[in-house]
């Protein structure tokens, strides 16, 4: 009998790790995708500034990433499709972390990639943890979880982030970096 209590107690403690997990990241991006196109700037804002950071086309990309950021956001809070959400967000924030905090250190507040690590690494541990019984997937009979999905996770998304770079990172050279004829 104590097994089985204590069985259930680590089940439960699971479950509700992530829905936590769930419920804090999820909403997280949902939020930040919505700014870039309803915040201060707008789309036209998120437009110039993906511009500057190199990704051509910059109208795709904001638009891409937004709506990307919004439904991993969605499916991450909701608890459904693992471990696709936590794919995109891995990838979301590699192309971050590659660009606008690439150069900049480790601690967020000096724009270094504090902040992309962690939210990535959440992600796959999600991936990992799985959507939990508070969660659609639940709902449907869906369970993934464990070494697999969070591989999937990183890898893909990883993965994804390295081809996008690869096609669509064209930074204007610096001015430093420019040959004099």
């Amino acid at each position: 009998m104590f097994g089985k209590k204590k069985a259930a107690a680590a089940t439960e403690g699971r479950d509700v790790a992530a829905l936590v997990l769930r419920a804090t990241l999820g909403p997280m991006l949902f939020a930040h995708g919505y700014n870039k196109v309803a915040g201060p700037g707008g789309l036209a804002g998120t437009t110039g500034w993906f511009e500057s950071l190199g990704l051509k086309p910059a109208e795709v990309h904001a638009r891409l990433a937004a709506g990307t950021e919004m439904a991993a956001g969605v499916g991450i809070a909701l608890g459904v499709a693992n471990p696709l959400p936590a794919a995109a967000t891995v990838g979301l924030m590699s192309v971050a972390a590659a660009t606008d905090h690439k150069g900049k250190g480790f601690f967020v507040f000096k724009g270094g990639w504090e902040y992309t690590a962690v939210v990535g690494g959440a992600a796959v541990a999600l991936a990992a943890l799985g959507n939990g019984r508070y969660s659609v997937d639940a709902l449907i009979g869906r369970k993934k979880s464990g070494l697999r999905p969070a591989l999937f996770a990183a890898g893909v998304g990883v993965a994804n982030a390295a081809l996008l770079m690869k096609l669509c990172y064209k930074p204007d050279p610096k001015p430093d970096e420019t040959i004099e004829a």
